[in-house]
């Protein structure tokens, strides 16, 4: 087969090092790629939000089967275009995908199909969404409706931190026509984790769980981020409360998209939250998660390319998945000032002696190379170093050793990635 992953991040490198290893893969493209990717597949100058060009690309090139990775492809409606020339895809419909698009859809979906999530309102005004607020005290969490690139979430712990993100969001132009509309929520008490699970339109196949890291700094301080590094599998995802989630969550949400005439296939993504009552949804993503996406990869034994096939055509129920039976942990390495600004184009050396560890990976997220050959960072998020251990603690110290050979004076990671599962470990969480 001919395939072609779309994007250009992280999850993207590890979604083609995955797709690499299958024998039913001949040809390996990626648009646009990065300078990890281009050691997996032809890397081709094409963006991921140009839809034209890509479904261009794919006919031109008969390419056989398409994995989108990032949102705003599905958004756009790739997974349609694709469709409607005879190309096979990997992830949801563009009406699919509003469950990623709009934060309130999804809260309505979950209210429609009773689905456990946080007491919310929609607002469209700025003076509504602070009545409601301080109605209900602090702390409260602030959502812009649209996509924002992992970004759009404050958790506030004041009236007056919430007062702000909604004027951000709603006068700032914080994140533009994506926080013309607000989705205000209670604050849930818990612990984190992300669900994953393939679909094809009626059948849901979990994934192992994962748990990932939001806020920037260390001690889940600063203001939240795409993401800092995760690790797989949770152990607080156990086998009894995977069940719990399959059944209230994942499959009320494929049966109530069916019902509203929006069938999902993909992957679909529960980020949930722990409570004392048990798992709740936070938000629905419709592609798989970045860095969680790392640490899947990373632990699939299984050929991961039938069953991104097997989503398409409808037979998941036949499929199963098998795990390596130990531990790996995904830190990110950021360049300075991230999630705010941040310079580009600082050089990154010494990146082989990190990767020398054959229980070492390290997937390029925001990479290129400049006209010398010289690596350089382009984005936000820059680099996953992703290992393998036989506990949280022991693949943390294969990253962090590896971390520690990197040359990047203009890069900082969290030193803590891991921390629940290690201090419920020691007896201390």
């Amino acid at each position: 087969m001919k395939v072609l992953v779309v994007g250009s991040g992280g999850r993207e490198h590890s979604l083609c090092w995955a797709i690499a290893a299958s024998p039913l893969c001949d040809a390996l493209y990626c648009a646009p790629g990065n300078a990890g990717i281009a050691q997996e597949a032809e890397c081709v100058p094409i963006d991921a939000d140009n839809i034209d060009a890509l479904v261009a690309f794919a006919i031109d090139n008969a390419i056989d089967f398409v994995v989108v990775g990032p949102e705003a492809p599905l958004v756009l409606g790739l997974v349609d275009r694709l469709d409607a020339v005879g190309v096979k895809s990997f992830g949801p419909s563009a009406k699919a995908s509003i469950l990623e698009a709009s934060k309130g859809f999804m809260k309505d979906l979950c209210a429609k199909y009773d689905i456990p999530t946080a007491d919310y309102r929609r607002f469209t005004k700025a003076d509504d969404d602070k009545a409601w607020v301080r109605d209900k005290g602090a702390p409260i969490v602030v959502k812009a409706d649209g996509l924002a690139a992992g970004k759009g979430v404050t958790v506030a712990a004041t009236i007056d931190e919430a007062l702000f993100a909604i004027d951000e969001a709603m006068t700032g132009g914080k994140f533009g026509d994506a926080g013309d509309s607000l989705v205000i929520e209670e604050y849930l008490q818990g612990e984190e984790a992300s669900f994953f699970a393939l679909c094809d339109g009626d059948t849901a196949l979990p994934l192992i769980s994962v748990q990932d890291h939001k806020p920037v700094f260390d001690g889940d301080k600063g203001p939240n981020t795409g993401g800092m590094g995760a690790y797989a599998p949770a152990p607080i995802m156990t086998e009894s409360l995977a069940t719990i989630v399959m059944d209230r969550i994942i499959m009320p949400t494929i049966n109530g998209m069916k019902a509203e005439g929006r069938p999902y296939k993909g992957v679909l993504y529960a980020g949930l939250m722990i409570t004392a009552d048990g798992p709740k949804l936070i938000e629905h993503n419709v592609r798989f998660g970045d860095p969680e996406c790392q640490v899947l990869m990373a632990l699939l034994k299984s050929d991961i390319l039938p069953a991104l096939i097997a989503a398409h055509d409808g037979v998941l129920k036949s499929f199963d998945l098998r795990w390596r039976d130990e531990t790996a942990i995904s830190v990110v390495m950021a360049s300075n000032g991230y999630p705010g600004s941040y310079q580009k184009g600082t050089p990154i050396n010494n990146l082989d002696a990190a990767d020398a560890d054959d229980d070492v990976i390290v997937f390029h997220a925001g990479t290129s190379r400049d006209a010398q050959g010289q690596l350089i960072a382009t984005g936000g998020r820059v680099l996953n170093v992703t290992s393998f251990g036989d506990s949280v603690l022991d693949a943390r110290t294969k990253a962090y050793k590896a971390i520690d050979q990197i040359d990047w004076p203009e890069g900082f990671c969290r030193r803590d990635i891991g921390w629940r599962a290690i201090a419920r470990k020691l007896g201390d969480a």
